[in-house]
Formats: C-alpha cells, structure tokens, sequence
C-alpha cells in the first residue's frame, strides 16, 4: 500500500530511499512493481533488516515504515528513532508490555515521532458514528457492545500464515482487534482500565480436527489433487505465488498451511469486558471461523442509542470446482442500501431514524486515501480527530495485552498493572 502511494497519488510527497527486508526475492518482486509502475528504483538500497541504522546514516531517511511481521514491531521501531528518523508502523505498534515500554522509552529518549496506521478510523461508516457520538446525538455513552466477525476467508487465512502461532502476534485480540479496541477508544475519547476475557482455540488446530473426526490432510494447501475449501493452493493467485510460494527457497516460510495443523496457539473465539476511565462498559466478541463477515457496534447513551451495522461478506460459497468463492451481493434483507452497511439513531422518545453514510473511493470506503493523506502529507485539522499517536497505539494494544494476562490468569487486569512506562489518561 505504502509502495503504491509513492509510485501514485504520493509521488510528488515522498522518495523511497530503500526497501530492506529478509527475503531478497520479495525485495526484487516490489523493485519490478515499482519499475512497471514508471518510479525510477536505481538508486534505491536494499538489503535485509540487519541493514537497517547504516541504511539511515547512508540516504538520510527521514522516515522508516514499519510492515514486519508484529513481533518484530518494536525492534524495528526502537532501532530507528535511535538512528535518527522517524516512523510509521501498522497496526498492532507491539504484542506485549516489555516491547511496549521500550517504545515509549525509545520515544522520550529521541523525541521523535512514531505514526500508528489505525485506518479504521478513516472509514466513512465509521467517521459517521463518530461524529453523532461526538455531536451528543446520544448523550453521555454508557456502554458499547461489538461484535466482530470473521468468515472462513478472511478469518481462516489467519491460520495458514505466521499468525496462527500466538508469540508472533499476540493473538488476535492484539493483532486483529487493536484495530477494534482504538475505534472503540476513539468513539468514546476515553481510555481502558480493565480487563476480563475469556475464549480458546475452539475451532482450528489439530486437537479440533481430531474431536470433530476430520480425515487426515496434506501439511500445505499447494498440492496437485483434489482441495478442501478450507486449504489455500498459492498456484491459483499470482500475487500470492510471486510474493510467497516463488521465493519459499529464501526463508522457508510457507504461507498455506494447514489451517487444522499441529501448532496452533491463537485463539479463534474471544469474549471481552472492557471499563473505561468514565464509566463506560465494553462487551467485545470475535469470531474467526464464520459463514458471513462483518460488524455490528451499538453505543448506548443518555439520551439514546446508535447501531452500526455491516455486513462486508454475506456468504463464502463453493464452485464448481469444490473451491471457495466470496460473495459479496447475497445480502440478508435487513442490510441496507448502502452496500451492506447500515447507521441508525434513535433517541429517546423518537422514531429511528436512517443516517446516510457518505462515501469515498478506494479500499475502506475511502478511508485508506484520507490515510495515507495524512501519512504523506501531514494530518491537517480534523474535528474527528482520526490521526492516531503512538499513544493511541499503546492504547489499543493494552486491552489487548490485558486481555491475554487474563486469559491466563482467569482474573480480571487492571490496564495501569501492565507497567507500559506512559500515560493512557486522557
């Protein structure tokens, strides 16, 4: 996403200076993208991550963008703001509160800025539930409740690449709903203090398979032969062979696996409560492994109610062939006009009422390019105040974080008892 936008709609905004990482054959895949694309990538470094302060010293980069797998988010941030430069990192900013601290640390000792991509702020769907929230078309929120569920395309992809094994990512309550638990601190302007969560590996895993009886499956997807709906052959997307299963050779890394393989340490059903500074409750679920993708919030206030619904998949399908397909049409009838996606508000005393969702181009239904905007540009006045910090990032990440100590523990976490070396007060 970033390499587009500098060879598109950000050329004129930023240089790529270098493109470091530890497979050289995914290195070469982006250099031809970006070649084809019309960017001159002659004087362009690269190398691997070990590269990464010489690199700096060398081109003066100003800034570094961070899309390492999680566990490796912390290393790579702390290393370049000590080098000098300052960075933009996905989402989730780390796993844990020892990597957490060693950001904020990083960060007090350089003074320089760390940029979180939280782009879920930027939806338009999401932007509309922010602003009745913050015109008051609700009164004081008192409590959120928020399912989130995945499909077994996207949800199940989960489980075939290096996300399936919990230390490298947290899990999904850090890796996949920090996305989540900063839209709910943003649409609230408020910050978590405790945590209870419960949930497992229910569904995928080896131990799962054996319970429900399933029959003996190859250790990848990629195979001649018959396929189950649930492998991924990476021979039937280009992207996906020209990235992965062509380069494999370098680094061993195989992103089909067996989603009902051995090793599966990350949950795929997870239930959370979440209090906030001000009184606000949180009810959270996810779900990795649905027929149907999407969301629901509804935020209860004072003096009403608001409900977003969203449905982004209505069903995954089999072909002909004994594959999947998405799609993306069969909407239940309660989805609204708007591609699936509904905003109602209703306050007290008053009929509901329908509230439009304007649209924008691009992925997220525009958010992505108000994103990157912002990236590239620099976030100018915004009354929703998307832009996110890396406070913001600690923020998301410590429900998350806090969530994983109780599902161990069995206990509820108070979020200051993680020690993540700064202020979440707002």
């Amino acid at each position: 996403m970033y390499l587009d936008a500098m060879a598109g709609a950000h050329r004129d905004d930023a240089v790529l200076v270098a493109l470091l990482d530890p497979n050289p054959g995914r290195v070469e895949h982006h250099r031809a993208r970006l070649e084809a694309a019309g960017l001159d990538v002659s004087s362009v470094v690269t190398g691997g991550p070990e590269a990464l302060e010489q690199t700096i010293a060398d081109t003066g980069a100003d800034r570094v963008v961070v899309t390492s797998p999680d566990h490796a988010h912390a290393g790579l941030v702390v290393r370049s703001l000590d080098a000098g430069a300052d960075v933009v990192v996905e989402k989730p900013l780390t796993i844990d509160p020892e990597s957490a601290r060693a950001i904020a640390e990083a960060v007090a000792r350089t003074g320089r800025d760390v940029v979180v991509t939280h782009n879920y702020r930027y939806s338009p769907r999401n932007s509309g539930l922010k602003q009745l929230i913050r015109d008051g078309a609700i009164g004081t929120p008192l409590s959120v409740t928020f399912e989130w569920i995945l499909d077994t395309a996207h949800g199940a992809d989960y489980f075939r690449r290096w996300h399936r094994d919990k230390k490298n990512s947290g899990g999904l309550l850090i890796h996949k709903a920090s996305h989540h638990f900063d839209l709910v601190n943003w649409l609230l302007a408020d910050a978590p203090t405790q945590v209870y969560a419960r949930g497992g590996v229910r569904f995928y895993g080896a131990e799962n398979a054996d319970a429900r009886g399933l029959p003996p499956r190859p250790p990848r997807g990629t195979h001649d032969g018959e396929h189950s709906p649930w492998e991924l052959d990476l021979r039937d997307d280009p992207r996906l062979k020209a990235l992965y299963l062509d380069n494999e050779q370098h680094d061993g890394y195989h992103r089909d696996q067996d989603v009902f393989g051995p090793g599966v340490t990350t949950e795929d059903n997870l239930a959370v409560v979440v209090d906030y500074s001000r009184g606000a409750v949180l009810s959270y679920a996810l779900n990795a492994h649905a027929p149907w993708e999407g969301y629901r919030i509804y935020v209860n206030g004072t003096e009403g109610r608001a409900e977003l619904e969203v449905v982004e998949r209505a069903a995954v399908l089999l072909d002909d062939a004994g594959g999947t397909t998405v799609d993306p049409s069969a909407l239940p009838a309660s989805s609204s006009r708007h591609g699936g996606e509904r905003l109602t508000l209703q306050r007290h005393w008053e009929p509901a009422q329908e509230i439009e969702i304007q649209q924008g181009e691009g992925g997220h239904g525009g958010g992505d390019a108000l994103l990157l905007a912002d990236v590239f540009r620099g976030p100018g006045e915004d009354p929703l105040e998307r832009p996110s910090t890396w406070v913001d990032g600690i923020r998301s990440i410590a429900v998350g974080m806090a969530g994983n100590e109780s599902l161990r523990t069995g206990q509820a976490v108070r979020v200051e008892d993680l020690g993540l070396g700064v202020d979440l007060s707002r």
